[in-house]
């Protein structure tokens, strides 16, 4: 990976997580250093710099893929925070969680609105 993916990344992770990255990386640090920066370079550095798409429109998708994995609560968390810092509704959130029903099954939905009540509550303690 190069340093244009990497520095590319760091300005699509702050714009979607701001301070994600340093936290990211703090967190991995000990452990898994590379990691952090694999995330960085690839998905927020390559994928989200495709043409295409908006930022908005990836993290509905994310937010959809996240929800029908069902299994990635906190990083289904992060990229609801992530979809409303890029300008989604919490409106948009909630539709497109309620869609995976017909794909992913009911208990992922509503997991994943589970997780998005978690976030909206947290967003109103914060104002």
């Amino acid at each position: 990976m190069s340093d244009k993916n990497y520095e590319e990344g760091l300005k699509n992770i702050e714009k979607i997580h701001p301070n994600a990255s340093k936290a990211l990386m703090e967190n991995l640090k000990d452990v898994a250093p590379d990691l952090g920066k694999f995330v960085i370079e690839f998905p927020y550095g390559q994928i989200y710099n495709r043409p295409g798409l908006d930022l908005k429109t990836r993290e509905i998708a994310t937010v959809a893929a996240l929800t029908a994995m069902g299994n990635a609560k906190e990083q289904l968390k992060d990229h609801i925070h992530g979809a409303l810092n890029v300008g989604c509704t919490q409106e948009e959130i909630v539709e497109v969680i309620i869609q995976m029903v017909a794909y992913a099954g009911f208990p992922s939905a509503i997991n994943g609105i589970e997780a998005a009540k978690e976030v909206f509550n947290e967003n109103k303690k914060e104002e």
